[in-house]
């Protein structure tokens, strides 16, 4: 038997490795410190398999004319599952990925080879740091970005505070999108704290998820959407009806009372998210 590509991450020490998927040939999950980050389908990569990343693919679909190209960030590569998504579905696209694991990103291009007409840049470094470093020409020029940063099951706390997203959200077009994997368990005490800090630097917010996730019995990824402009709430019935269900899109009234009481984030109240318990998705930790 072939033993599956790995590495050991010389910044975290985390250990990451491709695995193949046992029912989708050609598709592989990609595992860091004993969690499922990314699922890419080389023979086909409009397909998507986390329930969270296919609600993000709703939301690009919803974005500009169907197929037209779009300008993208990406924070945290993972796989790049949704660069290639954005590729498949809007070729032409310029997209620029950031990345702190250096590592990761080698391992991922040497195994799971990335399209090779696709304007796709690299930039390595911490998210934030390299977010506000980006050429000027990208501010207020990007329709779509995507927030997926983790460190192992977590997501570290400098970007998660009001700071980093009024940063975020200055790269945005007028009717740019941003979208956030937030991961959070019962109470949502930091996913309602993440909605709220986001609105307080966009004109609109919406969050997508299972519905027992968004009533917070039970830890999962939460989807927040935000804009400069008041999201299209034609796109609300869409985002619904593309599953996965049971599902729930908050928005406008509804969000605002989904986070009554939650705080603004800042830099100096910041906390990393909340871990997950390793029955949930944690395949297990390797030497």
């Amino acid at each position: 038997m072939t033993e599956s590509p790995s590495t050991t991450l010389k910044l975290s020490g985390f250990h990451a490795v491709i695995e193949p998927d046992r029912w989708v040939p050609g598709a592989f999950t990609l595992v860091v410190d004993g969690t499922p980050q990314s699922h890419v389908n080389l023979d086909d990569p409009t397909q998507l398999f986390f329930e969270y990343i296919q609600r993000i693919g709703h939301v690009i679909d919803q974005l500009r004319m169907p197929g037209e190209p779009i300008t993208a960030v990406h924070l945290g590569a993972g796989a790049f599952t949704l660069p290639r998504y954005v590729e498949a579905t809007r070729p032409g696209s310029r997209q620029q990925v950031i990345e702190i694991e250096s590592d990761l990103v080698d391992l991922v291009r040497a195994h799971l080879p990335l399209p090779r007409n696709a304007s796709l840049r690299v930039r390595h470094g911490d998210a934030r740091e390299v977010m506000e470093k980006l050429p000027s020409g990208l501010r207020g020029e990007v329709d779509l970005l995507v927030v997926d940063v983790f460190s192992g099951a977590r997501t570290p706390a400098h970007v998660t505070s009001v700071e980093f997203y009024r940063e975020a959200v200055s790269l945005l077009k007028p009717d740019g999108v941003i979208a956030i994997n937030v991961a959070d368990g019962p109470g949502l005490a930091f996913a309602r704290g993440q909605a709220a800090t986001l609105l307080a630097v966009t004109d609109d917010v919406a969050a997508l998820a299972e519905t027992q996730i968004l009533k917070g019995r039970r830890f999962g990824n939460i989807v927040l959407v935000g804009s400069p402009s008041p999201l299209p709430l034609e796109w609300m019935p869409r985002l619904l009806a593309g599953g996965p269900h049971p599902s729930k899109v908050v928005a406008g009234a509804e969000l605002r009372n989904w986070i009554a009481g939650a705080q603004i984030v800042t830099d100096a109240t910041a906390v990393r998210s909340p871990p997950p318990a390793k029955s949930i998705f944690q395949v297990g930790n390797r030497d």
